[in-house]
Order: C-alpha cells, then sequence, then structure tokens
C-alpha cells in the first residue's frame, strides 16, 4: 500500500510539472487506492447527468455545481467498489455493456437534437465521447454485480420484520386506494375496400423492396407510421413486447437485411427490414400501409360492443367468457379481461378513470371508445385507502424492512471498504 502511495503522489507530481509548463491539461479531481478520477472525467459525468435531470448549467449554474459535487462523492464511492469488483474478479458481458452503450448515445443525441450538437455539448468528438462512456458503462456494470452480489447476502428476520414496523409504523407510507378492472376490447376495423387497397400497395412495396431498392427510402415516400417514416422506418433496438405480437413474431424471426413477407396488425400492412441483433434486441425498419377506417366501419364496432354486452346481462355469457370468447386485447383475453389492479388516481384513460369511479362493484360500462376501439370495462374489486399493517400486508412490510437493513448494511460496508484504501478528494477543482 504505501509503495502504491509513492507511485500516486509521483504521477501528481509529474502531472503538476506537466501544467506548469504547458498551462493546465488536466486536474486530478480525486485518487481512490491506483484510481485516479481527473477533472475532465468528472465533467463529463455531470454533463450527462445534467442532460438526463434537465439542469442547465447556464441558467443554472449554482443546482450544476452541486450536481457536479455529488456527482464526485459518487465517482468516489464507485471507484473504491471497482477496486474491490476487480479484486473479487467480477466479471461483465460485453454485449450487455455495448448494448447500453448504444441506447444512452441515442437517447443523449434524442435530447440534444443531433450527434452534432453533443459533440458541442461535451467538446469532443463523438468517438471520444463513445469511449469515456463505455469505460463509464462498463465500470458501473461491475459495481451492480457486486452490489448485487453483497445484498443479496443480507437477510432480515420476523423479528426484524416487526421491530422495523413498530418504529416505522408512523412514517410508512399508506396503501392508496385502488381498484381492479376488467374489459373487453373491439377493435374498429376496416371494410373491405380499405383492406384490398392497403394490401396492394404494400404488395407493390415489398416488390420494390426486394427488386433492390432501398428500403428505407421507401419508407420515407410510402410509409404511413408517423413516427418512423422520417428516419427511414427505422424503429430503434426494441424487445419482446414493446410491440404487437404478429409485428414481433415476424421481425425475431429476421436475419439482418432479410425483408419479411407482408404482416398485418390492427395497424395496417407491415413489410419490415431487421437492420442488426444485439443480445435480446434487434433494430429494424419497418413500411405500414395504414387501414382507413369509415364512420360505418365504427358503427359496426360498437353495434358488436353492446351486442356483447346484452348478451352478458341476460346470462348468456359471464364477463370472463365473452373476454375469451370476443375481446381482441391479446394480452388480456386469456385471462378473462382481467387487467389486475391500478392505483384509482393513476389511471390515465377517462373512461377507465370514470368506470372507477361511478361503477358499483361487478357493474360493467356501455360500449366506451379510447384511442384503441370500443370497451366494455367491469369494475371487479375496489380497495379503500388505509394504513399498513402486519396482519394484512406482512409481505410489502417485509420488504421495505429488507429494503432499508440492505441500504443501511451497504453503506457500512463501503465505508469499511473505505478505511482500508488511500483515498484523496482535491475539494477546489
Amino acid at each position: 500500500m504505501y509503495r502504491k502511495r509513492i507511485i500516486i503522489f509521483s504521477l501528481i507530481a509529474l502531472l503538476s510539472s506537466a501544467r506548469a509548463q504547458q498551462q493546465v491539461l488536466d486536474q486530478i479531481a480525486a485518487v481512490v487506492d491506483d484510481n485516479i478520477i481527473l477533472a475532465s472525467e468528472l465533467e463529463q459525468y455531470t454533463r450527462q447527468l445534467a442532460i438526463q435531470l434537465g439542469i442547465n448549467q447556464e441558467k443554472d449554474p449554482e443546482k450544476f455545481q452541486a450536481l457536479r459535487k455529488n456527482t464526485l462523492s459518487n465517482l468516489v464511492v464507485q471507484k473504491v467498489l471497482l477496486t474491490k469488483a476487480k479484486e473479487d474478479s467480477v466479471t461483465v458481458d460485453d454485449r450487455v455493456v455495448d448494448q447500453n452503450l448504444e441506447e444512452q448515445i441515442k437517447r443523449m443525441v434524442e435530447s440534444l437534437g443531433s450527434e452534432e450538437k453533443l459533440e458541442e455539448y461535451f467538446g469532443q468528438p463523438l468517438r471520444k465521447i463513445r469511449r469515456t462512456l463505455r469505460q463509464e458503462i462498463a465500470d458501473r456494470a461491475l459495481v451492480e454485480s457486486l452490489q448485487s452480489r453483497k445484498v443479496r447476502e443480507i437477510r432480515i428476520s420476523r423479528r426484524e420484520v416487526e421491530e422495523f414496523y413498530k418504529t416505522q409504523k408512523d412514517s410508512l407510507p399508506a396503501l392508496n386506494a385502488a381498484v381492479r378492472l376488467s374489459h373487453i376490447l373491439f377493435l374498429v376495423e376496416a371494410g373491405e375496400s380499405a383492406q384490398r387497397s392497403a394490401k396492394a400497395l404494400i404488395d407493390s412495396l415489398l416488390s420494390l423492396a426486394r427488386s433492390g431498392q432501398d428500403f428505407a427510402e421507401l419508407a420515407k415516400q410510402f410509409s404511413e407510421d408517423p413516427g418512423s417514416a422520417s428516419r427511414g422506418g427505422e424503429l430503434g433496438l426494441i424487445e419482446r413486447g414493446d410491440f404487437v405480437k404478429e409485428f414481433e413474431e415476424a421481425a425475431f424471426a429476421l436475419k439482418p437485411n432479410e425483408i419479411s413477407e407482408v404482416v398485418k396488425t390492427q395497424f395496417g400492412f407491415h413489410i419490415v427490414q431487421l437492420i442488426e441483433r444485439r443480445g435480446e434486441k434487434i433494430n429494424a425498419r419497418h413500411i405500414l400501409a395504414r387501414l382507413s377506417t369509415t364512420a360505418d366501419d365504427d358503427s359496426a364496432a360498437y353495434r358488436t360492443a353492446q351486442q356483447c354486452r346484452d348478451d352478458i346481462l341476460s346470462g348468456k355469457y359471464s364477463f370472463a367468457e365473452a373476454a375469451r370468447k370476443f375481446s381482441q386485447d391479446k394480452t388480456t383475453q386469456d385471462a378473462g379481461g382481467d387487467l389486475g389492479w391500478f392505483e384509482a388516481d393513476q389511471l390515465e384513460i377517462p373512461a377507465f378513470r370514470q368506470a372507477a369511479q361511478t361503477l358499483a362493484v361487478g357493474e360493467m360500462t356501455k360500449p366506451v371508445k379510447t384511442q384503441f376501439g370500443y370497451h366494455l370495462v367491469r369494475l371487479d374489486e375496489k380497495r379503500e385507502s388505509r394504513a399498513l399493517s402486519l396482519e394484512h400486508d406482512y409481505d410489502q412490510i417485509q420488504e421495505m424492512a429488507l429494503y432499508s437493513k440492505r441500504q443501511r448494511e451497504f453503506a457500512a460496508w463501503v465505508e469499511n471498504l473505505k478505511k482500508q484504501l488511500y483515498i484523496r478528494v482535491n475539494l477546489e477543482i
């Protein structure tokens, strides 16, 4: 350890000498064992966080400076844990690191508007930003793996849970009022004429794409997906569950650069081209020919929903039976339309919020329209706001108590690690 300190002090001296000769190249913000945190590194991390938190350095310099100090403190802890992770031979998957890198670069570019603006913000070319950011992500993954391993070792007894509840009872959050809902969905579907027209268009575009015309250019010209057409149909990295089942099955079955057959979904007809695959995620582009609906199509969906409601009220089907037989929501159909529990004030769809507020338990609405189609909504259960209790909410209280214990013991473990390392922080940076 003493030898390490001599090496570090020698390095500091060399860097100090270089600064004296060349003006400031970079400063040392902190030293943790044999790891150095440079001011440039601190600056880049702080700017990344500022983008995510919406903090403008010029408009709110005090808030930015507070973020900078907090970032330095967190970087010191990360270097401490990184030292321990390397000592314990913790490893991470490079594919996951690369995937996270691309996602973070994409989010920052979207936030700032372009790659050029990202380079201007950091004062560095994108390749350097990418290189620095990749190392940060890899280090963070090592630290998170170590932290996960450590906290999993921490257990909690029933006596500790009861003691936690006894001492924290008055400060524990109350259970908010909640409702459990089920629904049956009826899509407003285009008639035969609109389907023939859209199918003819997508068939012709598939022929052009397979004859060698640029898929992205075709998407820009003809795709009726406003969210992706301007990007040449590119959707970015997606994973299973992000899109409707029919689209995902076709996209995930492709090889890079391969183009799918025509795929029909509730939105219309698609052709899909796979760009690349990264682990369990893919990047794909598509062209959509939408199915235009008419007032007659809307009326037909409403009548179908009303007939289904009448059949339920007459006893021909139970609500769950009707959902399994008729609902066009594939994610809840097999569960009899069960949507699960929602906090009453968190329901974003007005029709569902009104159902939660006005229905008695067991009642269902008349057909109500949303952006998805027509629904029959039923209120299955209702729970009023109340305080947590060991009798009814032991599992939830146990989770809170375990989280609190893990946070406390992990922090103590980190403080103990700090005592075993040489740490020097330059507070004047």
